[in-house]
């Protein structure tokens, strides 16, 4: 059975170049053999994050990510059982929001200012699928 979980959460450190390289080369290492797909946002402060795939595999790593600690204040947006992935061709893609025009956040939210704590699982969902179909995010699979 397939799943889509989106989850946000604040970063302890101002997110930098080498702390998302690291997070997208485990991703790229560990995501394909256990099915797993999604997409990584980032900002100064921080992730959100879409992972696909099995129930279990993708509740293993949540647990996992939960644990990490170079973020805290995880909060899952949205759990759902579904019958096909939208973010299959990406092992684990990433767009840095402090590049999207703030016209665009607006579109999902009250402020020009990314805060998925503050709207909807499905705000956010769809948000994600736009800076996909609008090109602005990168595909990190190898």
């Amino acid at each position: 059975m397939l799943v889509r979980l989106l989850y946000a959460s604040r970063a302890l450190a101002p997110v930098n170049a080498e702390l998302v390289e690291a997070i997208l080369d485990k991703s790229r290492r560990n995501n394909p053999p256990r099915g797993l797909t999604g997409i990584l946002c980032f900002s100064d402060d921080l992730f959100i994050q879409v992972l696909e795939g099995g129930r279990d595999a993708v509740s293993t790593l949540f647990e996992a990510i939960i644990r990490d600690k170079r973020h805290h204040k995880v909060q899952i947006l949205s759990f759902e059982e579904i019958r096909e992935r939208r973010f299959a061709s990406w092992t684990m893609g990433q767009v840095n929001i402090a590049k999207v025009n703030p016209s665009l956040l607006l579109r999902y939210s009250d402020t020009p200012v990314l805060d998925p704590f503050g709207c909807s699982g499905s705000a956010s969902l769809a948000l994600l699928e736009e800076l996909i179909s609008t090109g602005l995010v990168v595909n990190r699979s190898d």
